[in-house]
């Protein structure tokens, strides 16, 4: 069984009122880190830029608006299923970009099928492993006092 989810979307990068252009995004979720989607933006002329963020950011965005911070996502429009929108902040400087709901639903629809929403934490290998690590080691304190 594959561990991993792999998508590529054109989403439309507006520069400014003025200049927007199209751009391939790969969109990417791995079973090790179940919590989180990773979005690799392909700029022209530039080195990929990639954002990670939380899988349920994503889903909540497409039906209303969410986030605080650096990301925030939102439907484009009050039709289901419309466009969304994803900006993203750092610092004074910011990014907007425009994408169809239906490829993001497919991506996220891939990903639930890997690892169903709500069930991340028993998906999760570092969740597990942290526990196994914790306790040996307070076995070993106990143990060793």
């Amino acid at each position: 069984m594959r561990d991993t989810v792999q998508a590529e979307v054109t989403m439309t990068f507006f520069v400014s009122e003025e200049l927007s252009f199209r751009i391939p995004v790969e969109l990417g979720y791995d079973k090790a880190d179940p919590y989180a989607v990773q979005f690799t933006f392909h700029l022209p002329g530039d080195a990929p830029v990639s954002w990670a963020f939380a899988r349920e950011l994503l889903l909540d965005g497409l039906s209303g608006p969410t986030g605080e911070g650096d990301v925030h996502i939102c439907p484009a429009g009050p039709e289901e299923l419309a466009d969304t929108l994803i900006r993203l902040q750092v610092g004074a400087e910011g990014a907007l970009f425009r994408v169809s709901a239906a490829p993001l639903v497919a991506f996220l629809d891939r990903t639930d099928r890997l690892v169903p929403v709500g069930s991340e934490e028993e998906a999760s290998d570092s969740a597990s492993s942290l526990d196994a690590v914790l306790d040996r080691i307070l076995a070993e304190d106990r143990y060793a006092g």
